[in-house]
């Protein structure tokens, strides 16, 4: 039976707090926020929701600093079940795997402040992870007719491009890919179809592809144009994060069905 595509959970950790927020505005400043949801639950709340639930391959994604106690706490409830993202360095990558992360999620330590990709932290990176635990994220934002990798929380673009060629290149040095589309995230009004297809079409390694989901239809235009091969994050449309586009629960079961 070929593969489906699978419904991916995640915990976006801002300032300690479980949130939601528009992808495109995450820079330096307040007032250039835009918050979707803020859970009164904690992080630990939603990782024991994913381990009840068999969900595995999420991530916790920490949006910049104030957020280890909580992402410690989420990876406390659910062992081995969830990836960390969000200011991983290769000092750091040992701590997180033993903190219980099932992999640690690299994107802004693999490039120098003006965001040129540096092989050599890939391989100090690799030297304490291994390829097996590491997931190398290619979240980006749109140029021209294709995508440029962002770091810096997506407001830094760098000089690695999102094709097939930089996908090849990097294949042998991580376990999957972690891809948010930058410019459509947290704002529920459809995913970026062209991107999705791209990696489907390559589909060597495992994919988790995020941004702009608004329903379960989503998921299905995932599966198809994804050939099966690329999973799908779903925050804000999502129930427990104060969606009203997908019910967490139909997501459940179309994991479950998947997999039967």
């Amino acid at each position: 039976m070929p593969r489906r595509a699978q419904f991916r959970p995640c915990i976006d950790l801002h300032e300690g707090s479980v949130k939601q927020i528009v992808g495109g505005s995450l820079d330096s400043t307040t007032e250039a926020l835009k918050t979707n949801f803020v859970s009164d639950r904690p992080a630990s709340w939603f990782a024991a929701l994913y381990a009840g639930d068999g969900l595995r391959g999420g991530h916790v994604i920490q949006l910049g600093p104030g957020n280890t106690e909580a992402a410690k706490s989420a990876l406390a409830a659910y062992p081995g079940g969830l990836q960390i993202g969000g200011g991983i360095t290769a000092e750091n990558a040992s701590a997180w795997l033993e903190a219980g992360a099932s992999h640690v999620v690299a994107t802004s330590f693999l490039f120098d402040s003006q965001g040129r990709f540096q092989p050599d932290r890939l391989d100090q990176l690799l030297a304490e992870t291994g390829r097996d635990r590491l997931v190398i994220d290619l979240s980006c934002r749109r140029r021209d007719d294709g995508w440029i990798v962002a770091m810096n929380r997506w407001q830094t673009l760098t000089d690695l491009a999102v094709t097939t060629e930089v996908l090849d290149s990097l294949a042998a040095s991580c376990d999957e890919f972690l891809i948010h589309a930058a410019d459509v995230e947290g704002q529920c009004n459809g995913i970026d179809s062209d991107l999705v297809a791209m990696l489907g079409a390559w589909g060597k390694r495992p994919l988790t592809y995020a941004g702009g989901a608004s329903g379960l239809a989503d998921l299905e235009l995932v599966d198809r144009l994804g050939n099966g091969l690329v999973d799908l994050t779903i925050g804000s449309a999502l129930d427990i994060f104060g969606g009203t586009g997908v019910d967490y629960r139909d997501c459940v079961a179309w994991n479950r069905a998947a997999l039967d």
